[in-house]
């Protein structure tokens, strides 16, 4: 073979390696269920570049946005499809793909309890069967939901109220016999300013990310269901991966579960900083607060085991703080 021939046929053999190489990476498509601003949003974008960083030719993400890319209430179809690869989503945002979604907001233990006692393997069993997702990890904990207003409640009693809320707390605000009005969170502030609706549930983070704070005058306290933004993988992707990719996409979404209760303290700052900007928050006494927590969770799991017989008890078992 002459020199030239020799060089031609390294750079080819080079050349296929490379090719090799790259089709050996997995490419994921990701997208978040929130507007990108928001800080939940921000993180999951952070996560996914360090996931190219420490996964080059292993694993590449590829953001392609929040609501404008995927509507808010489309996410668990375009992850179940396989539209997206990976999604930032509570679960009451795909509801619509299977109920069940909706029962890890009222978890009461801690994630890190859940893997040790059979609920996120439970959890994933459901995710797999109903929405063709796998369930990967937890990026917040101990981040409540409360009910933002523009006018002083006298009681807790909403009667006569609109109130903007997710599927997630529909049932809390039902049992304090409010109006539920669903809109997506990039239109709260709209609905504000045209007086459609008197007050909206949220996070507890999130008021100044959607510019709902000059709308917002008082905060009922204490929250009550648990954020639970987590992190979802269509399934056939998950298992199209070979087993060192799954490996690495586990260990990085582990990372973000690790770091789950810093959204605790970020909660408890984010209301310092409501409170500074003038809402502010009301109580009602322990006795009442005491029954009206009771409530919102005998609510939420009534209506989860009605649409969901078999796994709704379950989980609920598997999710309760023990007694």
């Amino acid at each position: 073979m002459t020199p030239n021939l020799k060089h031609l046929a390294l750079a080819a053999l080079l050349g296929a390696t490379a090719l090799a190489a790259t089709a050996q990476e997995a490419q994921l498509r990701l997208a978040t269920a929130f507007p990108e601003n928001t800080a939940w949003s921000q993180e999951i974008i952070k996560w996914s570049e360090r996931v190219n960083a420490q996964g080059k030719g292993l694993v590449k993400i590829n953001f392609v946005g929040g609501p404008r890319a995927v509507p808010t209430f489309e996410i668990g179809n375009a992850v179940k499809s396989g539209v997206v690869d990976i999604a930032l989503s509570p679960g009451a945002f795909y509801t619509n793909v299977f109920p069940e979604a909706d029962t890890l907001k009222m978890a009461q233990i801690p994630i890190a309890e859940q893997r040790k006692n059979g609920a996120v393997d439970y959890i994933n069993k459901v995710w797999n069967e109903k929405g063709n997702m796998q369930y990967l990890a937890r990026m917040v904990e101990g981040y409540p939901f409360h009910i933002f207003l523009t006018k002083k409640p006298e009681k807790l009693d909403f009667t006569g109220q609109k109130i903007r809320v997710s599927p997630a707390i529909r049932p809390a605000l039902q049992a304090l016999n409010g109006n539920p009005i669903n809109v997506p969170p990039g239109e709260i502030y709209t609905a504000l300013e045209r007086n459609v609706i008197d007050g909206y549930g949220w996070s507890v983070g999130g008021v100044f990310d959607l510019n709902l704070a000059a709308m917002t005058k008082y905060r009922l306290d204490p929250g009550f269901y648990d954020a639970d933004v987590s992190i979802v993988m269509n399934l056939d992707k998950w298992k199209s991966l070979n087993p060192q990719q799954r490996d690495f996409i586990q260990k990085m979404a582990m990372e973000v579960e690790a770091n789950s209760g810093y959204w605790r303290k970020e909660g408890e700052d984010e209301k310092r900083r409501q409170n500074s900007s003038g809402i502010q928050s009301i109580t009602f006494g322990p006795a009442e607060t005491s029954k009206y927590l009771d409530k919102v969770y005998e609510a939420g799991w009534t209506d989860l085991i009605k649409l969901s017989p078999v796994h709704g008890p379950k989980l609920r078992a598997l999710l309760s703080a023990p007694k």
